[in-house]
């Protein structure tokens, strides 16, 4: 799996979340300016790595109800200050996700900072989500990489992401085969149906046996307890409700959560 091993420098890693506060322009944006977000993405980006986690993951969780696709200036802006704050504060590698589905914008701000991977919610079919209808884009943000010659940048792309349903119905090892071999992401992520709850074991099991040659992560509801499950047949997940104080996904990473569930981990790697 050398997508993941060549960025993350173990076996099944493990990406925590930096969830960040409400962006300015956003509903529940408070309006005190950006330090208090770019402090709390440091302090939670630090305490994920002091506690042992492979990578972290930039997203602009506290923006809902979020935008289906493009984001505004507002927006780009302080992520890519954001992202920026935390590279620097770290020794992590770096990915970078803007909801809902701004693969673009994603990606520039990848390239920018000298982020490590991007994911991408809705890559190469159609879903009907709270936003709406989103189509794919796998297209368009391959095109964006070449142009940018930004190959070292990887793209994780969901497949039947949470918080989504296909257009149609259509068996999830076909969607996998699909985002991997037409698409050409470089990594795929198997999610439960909302944020903090588990996939379906059975799910990752097929996306597994349907793309061998490809990473598979678990995108949602990992914890302590599954977490051994999950990696005997996923190659690493992406963490953040069970790392949280009170498991609470708007709340700060709890150092103590990180620890407990990478401990978890060392025993089956």
């Amino acid at each position: 799996m050398r997508a993941l091993e060549d960025i993350f420098k173990a076996s099944k890693p493990i990406i925590g979340m930096v969830h960040l506060l409400p962006l300015p322009g956003s509903p529940k944006y408070e309006g005190k300016g950006i330090k208090p977000i770019l402090d709390r993405a440091i302090k939670d980006a630090k305490t994920l790595e002091k506690g042992g986690i492979n990578g972290i993951l930039v997203e602009n969780f506290g923006d809902a109800p979020y935008k289906p696709t493009s984001v505004d200036r507002e927006t780009l802006a302080p992520m890519t200050l954001a992202v920026k704050e935390v590279s620097e504060a770290t020794n992590l590698p770096i990915g970078v996700n803007v909801l809902r589905n701004d693969a673009k914008s994603a990606l520039a701000i990848a390239y920018a900072t000298n982020a490590h991977f991007i994911r991408v919610n809705v890559y190469t079919e159609a879903m009907i989500t709270d936003q709406g209808i989103i189509n794919a884009c796998a297209h368009e943000i391959q095109r964006y990489r070449k142009q940018l010659s930004a190959e070292n940048i990887k793209i994780f792309a969901d497949i039947h992401v949470k918080h989504a349903h296909p257009l149609m119905h259509r068996p999830v090892e076909e969607t996998a085969r699909d985002a991997a071999y037409r698409g050409l992401a470089d990594a795929l992520i198997v999610t439960g149906p909302r944020t903090g709850v588990e996939p379906s074991i059975d799910d990752v099991i097929k996306v597994k046996k349907a793309v061998p040659d490809k990473p598979v992560l678990v995108g949602s509801g990992v914890n302590k307890e599954n977490v051994k499950e999950f990696l005997k047949h996923a190659d690493g997940a992406i963490v953040g409700t069970s790392l949280k104080v009170d498991s609470v996904t708007s709340n700060p990473v709890n150092e103590g959560s990180v620890r407990e569930f990478m401990k978890a981990v060392q025993q089956i790697r």
